[in-house]
């Protein structure tokens, strides 16, 4: 989840400011970049509970162990609740989930090092911490009940409004993990085309990186966890955005369906002020019930943009946000995957014709499926994992015409390989942990904090 945005704070009068705001995120291919993010799981090696914000082991604690690395401390509130450095940051999800938020990169190569530079930057200071940390869709162990809290004020104000519309969006915010890509568009065309694209192959994606199996240390019966409990989260503001595939789309009814979705708060002069629930479209006309008379700004308005969490979401650029939090592998195969489709011509090409024929029955019936059966989900005749095969055929394809070599002289291909080795196997990481719960584990979930943390 995003910090507060820094934007223009001139009064927003008109909502073709508001379309011309997605506009203005057109680039020339040339400039196109990847922007990686990916959030994980803090523990305390002794007794594998989360780590609260506070004390000698906290997670303020970690965040300032991490300025020695050069990154600078973002406060609220007089306490340090983020990072930055070089155009990316380091930020905290409700219940102290670590989100390194990268820099706009040029290449996978580039990504990759950066998230492995990263996670050996928190794997020193968490060490001396004695705290360990853990890529997985879903808490394995610990209830609601006893996951912390983080001091941001966005945080009580979801807190507050998430039980009103659904019964799960409060274990989304302290209990689920991602890895999402952020990518460029050329134009309003081409932004159609990828988000059509990525919407209907976003449930290939939860297959493949399924990795939530467990709750409250048993398993729950879901292969991905944490993407079904975007189905009971907030109506308003998750799902497949079927209005994506109608004639006529664009940046106009991007903007109108954000105007539909409630507020969460206005940021202003370093406070939150609770808007739950009410209404952009009253705040454009002064008319906001918790500031009566005032107009928002394109700050309100990128922080509004940051509170709709469909599975592809438009800023100034698309988020691919389907995948479950994984291992250092698999969180540079997720923007191989979708840089592969979206980036090479030929590939967004090939990629559309596979899905253009997808019903809204099929598009439904594919979303909803794979969270419990991921890759072994019947379609067509066949299942997911045929899809699956298809749709990373395309991707090695367009990254091999991409041609962005490393200094050995390798393109960026070879981080699917990874992707592969699930569909060749038609086992997911959910699986083959299932199969350990249910073999060496002995029916624990404990030895995945040691097995399978970074």
């Amino acid at each position: 989840m995003s910090s507060p945005s820094h934007v223009a704070a001139t009064p927003i009068t008109d909502r073709n400011e508001l379309v011309a705001t997605l506009a203005s995120g057109e680039k020339p291919k040339a400039q196109w970049r990847i922007g990686t993010e990916h959030e994980k799981f803090g523990f305390r090696l002794d007794d594998l509970r989360p780590p609260t914000f506070d004390g000698d082991r906290g997670i303020e604690a970690l965040l300032t162990g991490l300025t020695r690395f050069g990154w600078a401390p973002v406060q609220e509130n007089g306490r340090t609740i983020a990072l930055l450095r070089d155009n990316a940051s380091v930020t905290l999800e409700p219940a102290g989930q670590l989100e390194l938020s990268g820099a706009a990169l040029e290449s996978i190569h580039q990504t990759c090092v950066e998230t492995g530079t990263h996670l050996n930057e928190v794997a020193q200071v968490a060490a001396e911490l004695e705290l360990g940390f853990l890529g997985m869709g879903f808490q394995p162990k610990w209830t609601r009940e006893e996951m912390p809290w983080m001091p941001k004020g966005r945080y009580r104000i979801m807190r507050d409004y998430m039980p009103k519309v659904g019964s799960l969006g409060l274990d989304m915010m302290t209990r689920t993990c991602t890895v999402q890509v952020n990518l460029d568009y050329a134009t309003e065309a081409d932004m159609v085309k990828k988000f059509r694209v990525s919407l209907a192959l976003q449930p290939i994606a939860t297959a493949l990186f399924a990795d939530s199996p467990f709750t409250e240390g048993k398993p729950n019966g879901y292969l991905s966890y944490r993407s079904h409990i975007w189905t009971d989260t907030d109506a308003d503001r998750t799902g497949m955005l079927d209005f994506v595939f109608e004639d006529g789309f664009g940046y106009e009814r991007y903007v109108d369906y954000l105007l539909d979705v409630p507020m969460y708060f206005s940021y202003r002069d370093g406070v939150y002020h609770d808007a739950s629930g009410q209404s952009f479209r009253d705040f454009m006309v002064g008319k906001l019930p918790v500031l009566p008379g005032q107009l928002p700004t394109l700050s309100d308005w990128s922080d509004h943009m940051t509170t709709a969490f469909p599975e592809v979401r438009l800023k100034k650029y698309l988020e691919m946000r389907g995948a479950d939090g994984g291992p250092w592998a698999r969180l540079c195969a997720l923007p191989a995957f979708w840089v592969g489709l979206l980036y090479d011509d030929a590939a967004l090409d090939a990629a559309w014709d596979l899905v253009r024929d997808f019903s809204l029955v099929e598009r439904h019936a594919l979303r909803d499926g794979v969270p419990k059966h991921a890759l072994n989900l019947p379609f067509r005749g066949g299942t997911v994992r045929d899809l699956a095969a298809e749709a990373l055929k395309i991707a090695v394809a367009g990254l091999q015409r991409r041609a962005a070599r490393n200094a050995d002289g390798q393109d960026e291909s070879h981080f699917l390989d990874v992707l592969q080795e699930i569909v060749a196997s038609g086992i997911t990481p959910a699986e083959r942990k299932l199969a350990l719960y249910h073999g060496e584990w002995n029916q624990s979930v404990d030895p995945v904090f040691k097995q399978f943390a970074y």
